[in-house]
């Protein structure tokens, strides 16, 4: 059976152009378990006599296998740890397909690339690191990559693979489909890299302001507030400039912009007009989740991550231009583009472009995309998932696909990026549609979607400022408290959000405006203040079925008042329902 596989493999591989097949099996081809291995292959593909270099990977086998999968969950960084995650991700795929994991040249255990010291946010240390791994370094790209794949195939005597790919894995599977169209039998792409018209990755900066539009948009309380969500942020990031808050940085207005995360998204337009009209709280409150500067990024395998990004990726300035040429390109085209406004690269990085332009100072003198213009792409079943909050918006990814005859892209209303791994209902929603396609190859839009919230209106800061509750058999002052101790109790249930990944683990946080929110088993609100002057406590209970049940007591001007509420916890329509003081009202 291994010889007819052998025979197989090794016709498909003698297509014109495509490297000498290996002459024999790895061991691995005959494994039944988890099999780790490497195989030795050129430098340079171009040039089979050039320096020979390790590439490792991991084979483990599937009882009567029908095919195999072929993954990479991105970065780029090494994918040999990541393979636990991949098989939850994968789950009962696996139970008739092998699966084939492989560190990228350069990454992890195959021959890594080293550069003690280098940090990417200090021009100086990356030029040092590029002159230490010299012309070799230029060899370190996708497309040298999809050739050790292909050899790692024809290594463990296998047939066509199907291939799923996160985020930089996206563009390894596009290079592999560029140079192996006959190797591959489905792809399937989550959070895909943008190819452009030259073949290379779009790898540019965008502050993507539109995104705070679209979450607003969605929601009438949000879209009420003054002026558009884009606009209330460029006021915001000019005010934080002019006026330095160190509670809020622009470090972390540049992370808290992107609503992909549920709370942030409900709330972050909101909390910037508040602190634009002399209530800093709710953002302020926003931004302790986030790092007040850019953090470290030192990885052991840092050279190998931006050898490939500066090989692959395409930039504001010319490939085979100095550093110097580049650096002036690059500062020219941020000056006059200004792609990140309303940001500056000196808020971020006191380098300015260079600092953020990490590949000025990495020479790439290869031609080396990707995905050549022009090559012919597998006529295979390929489906896409795109999410709206992602680095590549849907519309930008499904552009970029027309070039692959039979793709689909699916656009994931409110999704992140990576959404396959994540540990929610999307998540499930997007397993299952990976689940399906590569078991059966055929596309099911089960539409799935992060859309469990709408943006909130107003941050109120007492009583007078809370519109009353529409219930009609109470008075105006009974149902403001109502609509209050909601407010509050919804504020804190938002933090338990499914896709609220800041969020997970934090046993504790302070109320808004004072108070304690403890997150247990349930819920638990001591003297909350979510308005000056309402403190709110009691347990919140949130059931299986997905709604939220809370007995409070709300304090105010010196009364206490029984208050128990009921609603759907996370959703786009929530209906209350309860009682005050013992009086039902829905």
């Amino acid at each position: 059976m291994i010889a007819k596989a052998l025979g197989l493999v090794l016709a498909t591989a003698l297509l014109p152009g495509a490297p000498t097949p290996p002459t024999e099996l790895h061991e691995c081809a005959t494994a039944t378990t988890r099999c780790d291995g490497s195989i030795e292959v050129p430098l340079d593909w171009e040039n089979p006599s050039s320096e020979r270099i390790s590439v490792a990977f991991t084979f483990i086998p599937a009882k009567d296998a029908d095919g195999t999968v072929a993954a990479n969950r991105g970065g780029p960084q090494p994918a040999l740890p990541a393979i636990p995650a991949i098989q939850q991700v994968l789950g009962p795929v696996l139970d008739r397909k092998n699966l084939l994991v492989m560190d990228p040249r350069g990454i992890g255990q195959s021959s890594p690339l080293l550069c003690p010291g280098a940090d990417p946010f200090k021009p100086a240390t990356v030029a040092a690191c590029a002159e230490s791994v010299g012309p070799r370094g230029a060899y370190f790209t996708a497309d040298q990559a999809s050739h050790d794949l292909d050899a790692v195939r024809r290594a463990l005597g296998l047939g066509k693979m199907s291939y799923f790919g996160n985020s930089y894995g996206t563009l390894y599977a596009q290079a592999y489909a560029a140079r192996y169209p006959n190797s591959l039998d489905a792809i399937f792409l989550d959070s895909s890299m943008v190819i452009g018209r030259d073949g290379y990755a779009d790898q540019g900066f965008d502050a993507r302001l539109d995104y705070l539009d679209l979450v607003c948009g969605r929601s009438k309380a949000c879209d009420a507030l003054p002026g558009k969500a884009s606009g209330v942020w460029t006021r915001l990031v000019d005010r934080l400039r002019k006026q330095p808050d160190p509670e809020m940085t622009l470090h972390q207005a540049l992370t808290l912009r992107e609503p992909a995360e549920a709370v942030l998204g409900r709330e972050v337009v909101a909390a910037a007009h508040a602190y634009l009209n002399g209530d800093p709280a709710p953002l302020r409150r926003l931004a302790r989740l986030i790092p007040k500067a850019v953090p470290p990024f030192n990885p052991p395998w840092l050279a190998g991550h931006v050898a490939f990004r500066c090989g692959d990726g395409s930039f504001p300035f010319d490939r085979l231009a100095s550093a110097a040429e580049r650096r002036a390109q690059a500062e020219r085209h941020y000056e006059r583009e200004r792609p990140m406004a309303p940001y500056r690269p000196t808020d971020f990085v006191s380098t300015g472009v260079s600092g953020l332009e990490w590949c000025v100072n990495w020479p790439t003198p290869r031609h080396s995309p990707p995905r050549p213009p022009g090559q012919a792409l597998p006529d295979v079943p390929v489906l896409v998932v795109a999410g709206d909050f992602d680095v590549n918006r849907p519309a930008e990814v499904a552009r970029s696909f027309q070039v692959f005859p039979n793709a689909t892209v699916v656009r994931i209303p409110f999704g992140i990026h990576a959404q396959s791994f994540l540990p929610s209902p999307m998540g499930d929603c997007v397993r299952g549609m990976l689940r399906t396609f590569l078991t059966t190859k055929r596309v099911v839009d089960r539409k799935c979607t992060g859309e469990n919230y709408h943006a909130v209106g107003a941050f109120p800061q007492e009583l007078k400022d809370v519109t009353p509750h529409p219930a009609r058999n109470l008075g105006p002052g009974r149902r403001r408290i109502i609509a209050a101790a909601f407010a509050t109790a919804a504020d804190a249930t938002a933090r338990r959000n499914p896709h609220a990944f800041y969020y997970f683990g934090r046993p504790n946080e302070p109320g808004l405006r004072g108070g304690q929110v403890s997150f247990g088993q349930d819920i638990t609100l001591d003297s909350v203040r979510f308005v000056r002057d309402l403190r709110v406590s009691g347990p919140i209970k949130l059931t299986p079925d997905g709604r939220a049940v809370a007995t409070l007591r709300a304090e105010t001007g010196g009364r206490t008042h029984e208050v128990t509420l009921t609603w759907t916890a996370f959703g786009t329509r929530p209906s209350l329902s309860g009682t005050f003081d013992g009086i039902p009202f829905d």
